[in-house]
């Protein structure tokens, strides 16, 4: 199982170990690819301050996120599922798996990130700011960027096993499985079901929405559950006691849709 995930905007401090490696992450077949946004985010950092916040698009509050990137060629680094502390991350909660499921989760997740393309949780980084959504001046937008080497890398990265994605749209664009690959992966949707004058509403509340894909992805790791295509994960979800309505494809070379639906916000 492969378990695509999004970032976060918010991070942790850049650790105290050793500078980045970049020759250490996972994912070779990305380094070039990485090697040209970094060098352009670090050029583009030490020069006008003005710009680099227009250009990535932040606040006059936010200026020490330009001071960060300008320095992440030496600063300290700790692994990425430290770096990224957003809302999924805070459900998923890696940091309190136990051994076994910390090993599940160095194999199976897969975090896609606008500066490295995607990591998986044990590559150690540094913290930055770079969403997939920026455009910068001389590759142009990241997610268009991304697009041909991940369109190598990740067929053989997802193996031939289950492809579980639940990365944000803005990530999605960076690389879309294809083929045969998609049609073993499964996207989910997060419903919040209420009741309004007798009749079911459902709602996508986007902070619930992290929180419950962070949970989800918590339980499978935790019951050491490995389904191999999407119908084998609605089974897995529902003994995790979701409920889970599937939609498989309507063709080839489409993905399964799942709907979780849940009627507690928390």
């Amino acid at each position: 199982m492969l378990v695509l995930l999004p970032p976060s905007e918010g991070k942790a401090p850049s650790g105290r170990g050793a500078p980045l490696r970049p020759e250490s992450l996972s994912l070779p077949g990305l380094a070039a690819a990485r090697e040209a946004v970094l060098g352009e985010l670090v050029e583009l950092c030490t020069g006008d301050e003005g710009k680099a916040r227009e250009v990535l698009g932040l606040s006059e509050g936010l200026r020490d996120e330009v001071a960060k990137n300008a320095g992440l060629r030496t600063a300290g680094t700790r692994p990425a599922g430290e770096i990224y502390t957003g809302v999924l991350y805070d459900a998923l909660d890696l940091a309190s798996l136990d051994s076994a499921a910390r090993r599940r989760a160095g194999r199976s997740l897969l975090v896609f990130s606008g500066l490295w393309g995607a990591l998986r949780v044990t590559d150690r980084i540094p913290s930055y700011r770079c969403s997939m959504g920026v455009k910068l001046p001389g590759l142009g937008p990241l997610g268009t960027h991304w697009r041909t080497p991940m369109a190598s890398v990740l067929p053989e990265a997802a193996g031939d096993g289950l492809v579980l994605d639940l990365r944000s749209s803005a990530y999605a664009t960076a690389w879309k499985p294809r083929g045969e690959v998609a049609g073993r992966t499964a996207t989910v949707r997060v419903l919040h079901s209420r009741i309004v004058d007798g009749v079911e509403k459902r709602s996508v509340v986007s902070h619930f929405n992290k929180a419950t894909k962070g949970r989800i992805v918590r339980g499978l790791l935790t019951a050491g559950a490995a389904p191999k295509d999407p119908a084998e994960l609605v089974v897995a979800l529902r003994d995790l006691g979701y409920l889970v309505e599937a939609e498989a494809p309507a063709g080839p070379g489409k993905a399964w849709s799942l709907d979780v639906v849940v009627t507690e916000i928390h």
